[in-house]
């Protein structure tokens, strides 16, 4: 505390205690922790290098690794080369890793500064690899107080923004509770929304659907923000989004709507063209909303976009000249802007308009609308006095602005150190010290070494036994072997000393638990030198009794009876009475290696075990019951293991056949979807292969010239992957087209995304000229559309493959009544509606082929239906099992409407998309 208050910036003084602090943190009370640790954060800043400087290279090169091919490596290769020159590999500094390994036992403390300070100082100065390790314990402290939760909070939404994927996992414990102050629920909010991506957005969206209905005014208005700005980062469900606020409009609630209108405002500027009737929408709640932003909001929209409703941005402008005098400032500058905007694009309708707002703005009490009002006549109405900017009014107006970009709060944040005062206010607090800049090249680490002086000498005078203690015989021994270390690691090394308590243990026949004791710690032999002579000679004489009993035993075996235990218990007797020799003479030394004391602890430990195995042996023998040769007791054991194995059924996998099974004439598609998952058997049943049908479309996996004369194909057979029904089964084709046998086709090193697994297919030994195989393999996507990556090898090739599914083979059918269908379609409104017109093509005319269209795109089944101009069709997700409700509704003059009801809203969108692409054509 001390150096922090009195000079902090001679970090010279830190060298030569840099280890020591290191190594005593442990120890420290907890509020020193805590200026020791951030004092060090600073120090490591200045002293070692960048542990991440290499990432982004090491991150390029393993990208080009895997995708690029052989032509594109030879190409990149001297580009690669000169890049790897500039920069070596980074190797860590011993006491940077000192520092690291050190404070990590810290996350475990009870005070939550103490673990705020070790998350800041990986944060800062850790690999990237090893910073998700603060995630859990930041999670932690989340259930502490509110004054911690808000700290911990505004240092997580900081560490989100660059490391998102380390609290991923954590998602649900950043959901609000209705018990959380506002001020929580809005840092929760914030990093809900930094966490959102492409695969939990659909959760995160569904929660934030909720909030809006809170009683907390300002919650809610959050709540709608982010809405906003998850729809600007992910724009696949951007119209999703928009269509939920503009339901929003209807709320009863004023603030819900006004706040509705200006998340609206900036997600129209995205895409104006596409959403004009949003914006007439807009324009008719202008009686209706009070709220100044609301209102202004509203106002810009029409004035910006006045091309794309002509006919109602006039009659906008005659209501705002009659309140023009009522109105909020803000408001009044936004009439100004879209009567000049009206001006000068439709100006026989709105001259007249212009002019009365502008007379009546020239007259306001508001300097700043009088300004404007002066400003903006002369530039729209040329007169003679008018300067030459009048002819750039156009211009000037009507230019295009620039989308607004959604940032949020806590971008810029990370450059105060985290957990600081500073940070939490995101201003500079008086006595902050700066994190400093990682050096470019790594000071001399020499500085820390310090000097040993005879420090032998000293070890040896304080552990130096006294004259007074020293005594003859036997006493002289007990004092050797208690001269050892207090915390001697050696614990095989403390001789044959036993308690009295094991002595009559072992005279009852538990010869296991006296040889384990043999073994004790370096404890029990200081325990064992306060001990009588009396007692030590006792000791000796069991002893002698115990190796007699054992020779004895031994050879009253008959050679016939031995069997390759007895022969192996004989042989380690001889053995372990070799090592109790040589343990007796080590026993007498005083100090031995770390190395021999992990040995002896072996040793014992094997010697209790025969011992006990020995001791069982004469048991039986003793018993008058008629047994059999060992042998048979033998193979008795090895039926046991066997059987021990069958029931193992988890270590259990059935090979997939290899022959494709080509399906009957008579069962239609439809009919074998019905049929499957049938068994007759309680066994698992093997994923079976089939022909491809017309509906299934096959892709290439592998060209043959680039898979030097193999071949392969896959398609999705959309039929239940027995072994794992949450993986979508893929039925991959070889086709070898060289005049030599491919060997031991198999996949290897799959790299997946997040949640994703795989189920490889068993390895195919021999794959003989000409001829092809099938096999199935079954992958989880984790109901997204992100690609599979491996390699797919043979004995002398490795082929990078990627298997990318579209979103219709994601799902698996499910047969619903009429009135089921409507039941889950009610309870799936909203945002998890997604509804879109469309134009058929001219080949789907009748029902027939829109059903086939649908269900080729998709893995769906027909819902019955009463209506002859609506079809409808349902599945669910084959990962989560979510469902998905189709609906396609024709009309008059070959246009439709097509309804998705989705839970997952990315798989909704995407499979709009789809099917519109289908039946358009």
């Amino acid at each position: 505390m001390a150096f922090e208050e009195v000079c902090p910036d001679r970090i010279d003084l830190i060298h030569k205690n840099y280890r020591k602090l290191c190594n005593l943190l442990i120890d420290v009370e907890e509020w020193g922790q805590v200026v020791i640790i951030n004092m060090l954060t600073r120090y490591a800043r200045t002293q070692f290098l960048n542990p991440n400087i290499n990432e982004s290279l090491l991150e390029d090169s393993s990208e080009k690794a895997f995708y690029a091919s052989d032509d594109e490596e030879d190409e990149d290769k001297k580009t690669e080369a000169a890049a790897l020159a500039k920069r070596k590999p980074y190797v860590m500094d011993p006491d940077h890793r000192l520092l690291l390994r050190n404070t990590k036992p810290l996350l475990q403390s009870r005070n939550a500064a103490v673990v705020m300070a070790v998350a800041q100082l990986y944060f800062h100065l850790a690999p990237k690899a090893e910073v998700g390790i603060i995630a859990k314990a930041l999670v932690r402290l989340m259930r502490s107080h509110s004054e911690v939760q808000y700290v911990v909070l505004q240092n997580v939404a900081t560490m989100t923004i660059k490391r998102r994927g380390m609290f991923e996992p954590y998602l649900k414990s950043f959901y609000i509770r209705s018990t959380d102050p506002t001020q929580i629920k809005i840092l929760k909010l914030e990093v809900l929304t930094n966490l959102a991506n492409e695969t939990n957005i659909s959760t995160i969206l569904r929660e934030f659907q909720t909030y809006i209905k809170s009683m907390d005014k300002d919650f809610v208005a959050a709540s709608i923000q982010a809405i906003g700005r998850c729809a600007t980062n992910i724009g696949e469900v951007r119209d999703t989004c928009l269509n939920g606020l503009v339901q929003l409009l209807s709320n009863r609630d004023e603030l819900v709507v006004a706040e509705s209108v200006v998340v609206i405002k900036k997600l129209l500027q995205m895409q104006p063209e596409q959403h004009s009737d949003i914006i007439k929408h807009m324009a008719k709640l202008i009686d209706n909303i009070q709220v100044p932003m609301a209102r202004a909001s509203i106002l810009w929209l029409i004035g910006e976009y006045c091309e794309h409703v002509p006919k109602i941005a006039p009659d906008v402008l005659r209501k705002m000249a009659k309140t023009f005098t009522n109105e909020e400032d803000i408001v009044k500058l936004q009439i100004i802007n879209l009567a000049a905007k009206l001006y000068l694009t439709n100006s026989k309708q709105t001259k007249l308009l212009t002019q009365y707002v502008l007379n009546l703005a020239k007259y306001d009490q508001n300097y700043d609308i009088r300004d404007r009002a002066r400003f903006i006549r002369q530039l729209i109405v040329p007169t003679d006095k008018s300067g030459a900017l009048s002819k750039y009014a156009k211009k000037l107006f009507l230019a295009l602005k620039p989308a607004p970009v959604l940032e949020s709060p806590f971008k810029d944040r990370d450059h105060f150190q985290l957990g600081s005062l500073s940070h939490l206010l995101n201003a500079k607090a008086g006595g902050y010290q700066e994190l400093p800049d990682w050096p470019e090249s790594a000071p001399d680490p020499s500085v820390r070494n310090v000097e040993v002086i005879r420090l032998l000498e000293r070890v040896t005078t304080l552990t130096s036994i006294p004259d007074w203690s020293k005594c003859t015989s036997r006493k002289d021994r007990k004092e050797k072997k208690v001269d050892k270390p207090f915390y001697s690691d050696s614990e095989g090394e403390s001789g044959p000393t036993e308690s009295a308590d094991s002595e009559s243990d072992s005279g009852s026949g538990s010869e296991s638990a006296s040889a384990s004791d043999e073994s004790g710690s370096g404890s029990e032999s200081e325990e064992s030198g306060e001990e009588t002579e009396s007692e030590d000679e006792e000791e000796d004489e069991e002893k002698e009794k115990k190796r007699k009993k054992h020779l004895d035993k031994t050879k009253a075996k008959k050679p016939a009876e031995e069997s390759a235990e007895s022969e192996q218990s004989s042989g380690t007797e001889d053995r372990k009475r070799g090592r109790k020799a040589v343990k007796n003479q080590k026993s007498a030394s005083e100090s031995e290696s770390e190395s021999e004391s992990s040995e002896s602890e072996d040793e014992s430990e094997e010697e209790s075990e025969e011992e006990s195995e020995s001791d069982t042996d004469i048991r039986k023998k003793k018993t008058p019951v008629s047994k059999q040769p060992p042998k048979q007791s033998k193979k008795e054991s090895k039926k046991e293991k066997q059987e021990m194995s069958l029931l193992d059924l988890d270590d259990f996998e059935p090979a997939p056949t290899s022959a494709p099974v080509t399906p009957v004439n008579f069962l239609s598609s439809s009919l074998v979807s019905d049929l499957e998952g049938l068994s007759l058997t309680d066994t698992i049943l093997a994923p079976t292969t089939i022909a491809p049908s017309g509906l299934i479309k096959l892709y290439e996996l592998l060209h043959r010239i680039t898979g030097e004369g193999l071949a392969v194909e896959y398609c999705f057979s959309r039929q239940p992957f027995s072994p794992d029904p949450n993986m979508v089964a893929v039925q991959i084709q070889f086709t070898n087209n060289t005049n030599s046998e491919t060997k031991n086709l198999h996949i290897k090193e799959p790299r997946l995304q997040s949640g994703m697994r795989i189920r490889e297919f068993a390895e195919i030994e021999v794959l003989a000229a000409g001829e092809s195989v099938t096999v199935v393999m079954g992958i989880d996507f984790c109901d997204s559309t992100q690609a599979a990556n491996f390699q797919l090898c043979t004995h002398t090739r490795k082929f990078f493959a990627s298997i990318q599914p579209p979103v219709g083979e994601l799902m698996t059918p499910v047969f619903l009544t009429e009135n089921d269908f409507k039941k889950e379609q009610g309870k799936l409104m909203g945002m998890n509606e997604i509804s879109e017109k469309l134009t058929l093509g001219e080949k789907c005319v009748n029902e027939h082929v829109i059903v086939e269209r649908v269900t080729a795109t998709a893995n769906l089944s027909r819902v019955p239906c009463g209506s002859d101009k609506e079809c409808r069709f349902a599945g669910k997700t084959v990962s989560s099992g979510c469902l998905v409700l189709v609906t396609v509704a024709t009309k008059e003059g070959g246009r439709a409407q097509l309804t998705v009801n989705c839970e997952k809203m990315v798989i909704g969108t995407m499979l709009v998309k789809d099917i519109m692409q289908a039946l358009s054509q």
